[in-house]
């Protein structure tokens, strides 16, 4: 489980299939009002609070969820007050009246285009390092065609002819979640970062960054 602060009020957590087994979930009951889904959610704001500093007490939570493979969720939870949030009794019990409003966002597995968004560059880096130490994961077979972008101090990678067939593509997804924010491809965006974005590398992005900025070269 990986967790990381966004603002005083937002935290992002990664979580994965073993995290899951650890904690007696099952993917399918995951965003469900069930038993197993509060004792995760428990789990999570635990840790968080102990990690980054993330209180939730006299709040109320929307979480978000997605996924864009079998094995790895991404949660983003925000905190606010609220007049209801006033009334919650400040005990540990309290964290199981809060309002949950789960949304579940999956990545298309037909896709064959994709963006993801970096908050650094150091963080597409890091990106790089952790696939290439998957040797069992070669790049080349799943998408030939990658391009790294930066707009508005966000660094954009564009992946396009994704083999969907590749029996890999699960594991590159589970890696690339870890690191960045998936977006909904559109035409229009990216002809926007064509246009006003700058270009940081034109063409195999990703075999790049491997090549010149991984530390398991």
């Amino acid at each position: 489980m990986k967790i990381e602060k966004l603002t005083e009020n937002k935290i992002r957590v990664i979580v994965n299939l073993d995290d899951l087994q650890k904690s007696n979930t099952k993917i399918e009951n995951i965003v469900k009002p069930s038993s197993e889904s509060k004792n995760l959610l428990l789990s999570i704001l635990s840790r968080a609070e102990r990690e980054v500093g993330f209180y939730t007490e006299g709040y109320k939570l929307l979480i978000e969820a997605f996924s864009n493979s079998d094995d790895i969720f991404v949660f983003t939870i925000t905190k606010y007050t609220s007049e209801e949030a006033n009334k919650i009794k400040r005990s540990a019990n309290s964290l199981y009246s809060k309002k949950l409003i789960v949304r579940k966002k999956e990545v298309n597995p037909n896709r064959t285009q994709m963006i993801y968004a970096f908050d650094s560059f150091d963080t597409f880096c890091e990106f790089c390092n952790n696939l290439n130490s998957k040797k069992d994961l070669n790049i080349d077979d799943i998408t030939k065609h990658t391009a790294l972008f930066l707009y508005n101090n966000t660094y954009f990678l564009t992946l396009y002819d994704i083999d969907i067939n590749n029996e890999k593509l699960d594991l590159f997804y589970s890696s690339i979640s870890e690191f960045a924010k998936y977006l909904s491809f559109s035409e229009y965006f990216k002809i926007k970062l064509q246009e006003h974005g700058k270009v940081i590398i034109r063409e195999k992005a990703v075999q790049t960054g491997i090549k010149y900025f991984s530390l398991n070269k």
